[in-house]
């Protein structure tokens, strides 16, 4: 680690800010608490100690291994892992006190099972922080990692139906008690992979051939890598049955070539190409079925859902959506409370329909301020890509920021009806440990990327090794004289 006396590196507000997160996700277990036993019982504060402490320690690593790191982005992730956990114990709590069971330990049911995988997601996070001291390290193995992400994304594809499709989608791999999205892990590599070649051939994506409406369009033989991305794009949406992980993966590759070559006509291309697959496969949903039927019934709840749902037997292919739509409705603007709601009466609460869960009791307000939890994440990973000075990690970083983002659209746009109901989970929130594992990952990335942004030129860039390089000197950093003569 290479510091410069007398510079700060902010280290300690990020730990005044995780200190205050905990904090609220105490007084959000408190409130919990009091609707749901009437009283505060001594030991409330125990949760939201336990995950404090563990994101105290990779704090603890932050603070020895990337110092100059964003401060903001540790502690509003743990808010969201935290306020997750917190909302998960409550619904252990009311199916215990529901089915006049003795109250869950703190380790046990679901919430003690995402407080372990929160235990190993930061686990994995220090490990990369650790060993990995230059994110430019990652470019020497890109090509690898692409072909390691594709594998990843078709995998649930080929698999069979019985250990591989939940809720209509294909995104996991089942195996007895144990279930992995492997499609978590590809966004990573992917986005590694996109970013390497988007440098190398930024240049030749950047050049015109016409001019159409003020808008410079590429030329048509530079095409074959968007084409190339939308194809698998299109067999994910027909063989996974998932139009969010389509989406997630091209918008991807064509935000990420917007930022490398600057040009607004890849992002027209992009959505004609997307739009107009999407479309396609709905029509030959209703003409021909087979791998098609599953999308074409998932946008006709969307077009209509309140029409598909048998309320009576609590089924139907659009009983969930109604229900999550339901409960948005019934929380209004400031909820009904942290345990005071009723979500279990929208199935998959735990996972794809935790927003709506909160929604109902923490209202319109609370949501909000989650979403801006999440949009400052999105604009700190940013800010550390317009920041670091080079291009790989300027894509990098770029890319994982836009893929958080993306995710949080996807998800709320399909619980919300804005867009067709997708198996994406909610980032930090929903229960589960590839999307937590996953995304802390990303976010351990960008700590690192947004350390090299922010350590001043004169301290030196680290070796891909571990230890720091001594810096060239520098005239425009020595301090200057004024000599009368």
């Amino acid at each position: 680690m290479s510091r410069i006396r007398g510079l700060k590196t902010r280290r300690n507000a990020e730990l005044g800010l995780l200190v205050f997160a905990m904090l609220l996700v105490a007084a959000f277990g408190a409130t919990v608490e009091a609707n749901q036993f009437d009283e505060i019982r001594p030991n409330f504060w125990v949760p939201a100690a336990l995950i404090g402490l563990l994101f105290f320690g990779l704090h603890m690593v932050v603070r020895f291994t990337a110092p100059f790191a964003d401060p903001v982005l540790l502690p509003s992730v743990a808010l969201l892992n935290g306020i997750g956990v917190a909302f998960l114990r409550r619904l252990d709590l009311e199916n215990a006190i529901a089915n006049k069971l003795a109250v869950p330990g703190f380790f046990a049911e679901t919430s003690g099972r995402q407080l372990a995988w929160t235990l190993l997601s930061l686990i994995l996070a220090a490990v990369l922080l650790l060993l990995l001291r230059d994110h430019r390290v990652v470019s020497r193995y890109a090509y690898t990692l692409g072909l390691v992400g594709i594998v990843l994304m078709m995998i649930p594809a080929v698999l069979p139906a019985s250990i591989s499709e939940v809720n209509g989608a294909k995104l996991w791999i089942r195996l007895g008690s144990v279930s992995i999205q492997p499609g978590e892990f590809a966004k990573l590599a992917l986005v590694s992979f996109f970013a390497y070649y988007l440098v190398r051939k930024r240049e030749v994506l950047s050049l015109a051939s016409h001019r159409v409406l003020g808008i410079d369009f590429p030329r048509g033989r530079d095409l074959g890598p968007v084409l190339t991305v939308w194809l698998f794009s299109l067999l994910v949406l027909v063989f996974e049955k998932d139009l969010g992980t389509a989406l997630l993966y091209f918008g991807l590759f064509v935000v990420t070539l917007y930022v490398a070559t600057e040009r607004s006509s890849w992002l027209i291309i992009g959505l004609i190409l997307f739009f107009g697959g999407v479309y396609v496969a709905y029509l030959l949903g209703d003409l021909v079925g087979g791998p098609f039927a599953n999308f074409y019934d998932r946008a006709e709840v969307w077009l209509d859902p309140f029409s598909q749902a048998n309320y009576e037997r609590k089924s139907g292919n659009s009983f969930q959506l109604v229900q999550g739509l339901l409960g948005l409705g019934t929380g209004g603007l400031f909820g009904t409370g942290p345990g005071a709601g009723s979500p279990f009466k929208v199935p998959e609460v735990r996972t794809d329909f935790i927003f709506a869960g909160l929604g109902e009791e923490i209202g319109l307000f609370g949501l909000s301020a989650l979403l801006i939890v999440y949009l400052l994440i999105v604009e700190r990973g940013l800010h550390a890509a317009l920041a670091v000075r080079d291009s790989f990690g300027k894509l990098v970083a770029g890319g994982l920021a836009f893929t958080l983002g993306l995710q949080v659209f996807v998800i709320l746009g399909g619980i919300t009806g804005l867009i067709p109901l997708t198996g994406q989970t909610t980032p930090f929130l929903s229960a589960g440990g590839s999307s937590l594992m996953a995304n802390w990952l990303l976010i351990a990335m960008l700590l690192r990327i947004s350390d090299a942004a922010r350590r001043p030129a004169t301290s030196g860039p680290e070796r891909a090794g571990g230890g720091p390089k001594k810096a060239p000197t520098q005239l425009h950093g020595a301090m200057t004289e004024v000599i009368k003569p």
